[in-house]
């Protein structure tokens, strides 16, 4: 069971790290997504702006904490 823990523990830290809202902006679009595109709809270009969004209000949060 402590394999277990430390392997999802590692996920975790890896997946999400400092930053929460940025691993739930990313899981958001990937969601978005699929959605658009199983409707048929070309929406490739969601993801990328999607994660520069996240990426951009991720650092203005750091940058104005410090």
């Amino acid at each position: 069971m402590t394999y277990l823990r430390t392997f999802a523990r590692f996920w975790w830290n890896f997946v999400v790290g400092d930053d929460w809202l940025v691993a739930a902006a990313v899981a958001v679009a990937v969601g978005l997504t699929f959605l658009l595109t199983h409707e048929g709809i070309n929406a490739w270009w969601l993801l990328p702006v999607a994660v520069a969004i996240a990426l951009a209000e991720s650092l203005r949060r750091a940058v104005t904490r410090s």
